[in-house]
């Protein structure tokens, strides 16, 4: 059932909308409500998440691009004027750990000075026009980073960077929290807890185990998986229902239910063990000869190797839980790369 909106729309901008998590958090606010979608993206970025709502975007049915950077401030500040939208999900960023071991400035230069833009750009408004939309800040569980086995991580759970992308992550939490605080901007911060899913890039780790099953099952690679660090243990959610977390969020924040600057978890409660992730995996497949190897050039200088959570203060914030099993999650992956190959789309082997 969609949400009830007033007769002119509302507009919700979605940075990072080619993403998995923009592009089904786009999905979500179409499906289920009647708000605008503006998408930013950079222009040179790949649509291919976005494939199926190009007719859309063509024809003006409630969901249009952007093109702007977010280390472009000038830009940030005229997308900002224009379209003003009553709702931002702030989800671009360099997301992947691994890389930000080999490309640190970058990480940090996008993922702090650009949300420092965007919310910086923000403040400057606000002080001329009164212009307060709610904003979600989406900061990441890897803020934890090495973490004591054992304890579930809670809110308060003290911050130990494992990588330039969890450092990253901290200073972009911390921002949200700031000028939610200090200047009464309507910013709330998600940490979400590992997440995947159809679209999920294969940077990641059950997403390249997933991508290899489908290669050795189209004849295209080896019998063989190559992995890295296999020791971390950690829950997994879907990404459609995270998004479903982060819109309600929103709603509340609206309401005035969220307070400025306020922090949550977002996390499954189903909890594996890598080796699991890729036993589970292997029996969807119609391969049975399929071995497993560790790859020294998929290790990390640090892990993050123990994820799991405490989602009571998100429980006591909005009325959710996640609701896709993980053999659901991790089926419907597997069948993702089985498409996309059919489909001619043969991605890289990494």
């Amino acid at each position: 059932m969609k949400v009830s909106r007033s007769k002119m729309s509302k507009k919700i901008l979605i940075t990072g909308i080619t993403g998995q998590v923009g592009s089904q958090l786009a999905d979500y606010v179409l499906e289920n409500t009647d708000l605008d979608v503006v998408g930013m993206m950079r222009w040179q970025e790949s649509m291919d998440n976005l494939y199926h709502l190009t007719g859309r975007i063509n024809n003006k049915d409630r969901i249009s691009l952007y093109y702007a950077d977010l280390t472009d401030y000038a830009v940030i500040s005229r997308m900002l004027r224009e379209m003003r939208p009553e709702f931002i999900s702030h989800l671009a960023a360099q997301s992947y750990p691994k890389t930000s071991f080999n490309s640190p400035i970058e990480t940090l230069h996008t993922n702090i000075i650009g949300t420092a833009n965007l919310l910086e750009n923000i403040r400057q408004q606000k002080d001329v026009d009164g212009y307060n939309p709610v904003v979600h800040v989406c900061s990441s569980s890897e803020v934890y980073g090495k973490a004591k086995p054992g304890i579930p991580l809670a809110e308060e759970t003290i911050f130990h960077g494992a990588s330039p992308y969890s450092i990253s992550k901290i200073g972009t939490d911390y921002l949200g929290q700031f000028y939610g605080e200090a200047y009464g901007i309507r910013t709330f911060v998600t940490r979400m807890g590992t997440h995947s899913g159809p679209r999920r890039s294969d940077v990641f780790f059950e997403s390249t185990v997933a991508k290899q099953i489908a290669l050795i099952e189209a004849g295209l690679q080896e019998p063989v998986i190559k992995v890295g660090n296999l020791s971390s243990t950690r829950t997994f959610q879907d990404a459609r229902d995270a998004v479903r977390a982060y819109f309600l969020l929103l709603e509340e924040s609206e309401r005035g239910n969220v307070k400025c600057g306020d922090y949550f978890n977002i996390a499954g409660e189903e909890v594996f063990k890598l080796p699991e992730v890729i036993e589970l995996l292997l029996s969807m497949s119609t391969r049975k000869d399929i071995r497993v190897v560790t790859d020294e050039d998929r290790l990390r200088p640090i892990d993050a190797d123990y994820q799991m959570f405490d989602n009571t203060k998100i429980r006591s914030a909005i009325n959710w839980k996640p609701e896709i099993r993980a053999s659901k999650m991790f089926s419907d992956l597997l069948n993702h790369w089985r498409n996309e190959i059919e489909k001619g789309k043969i991605p890289l082997n990494r």
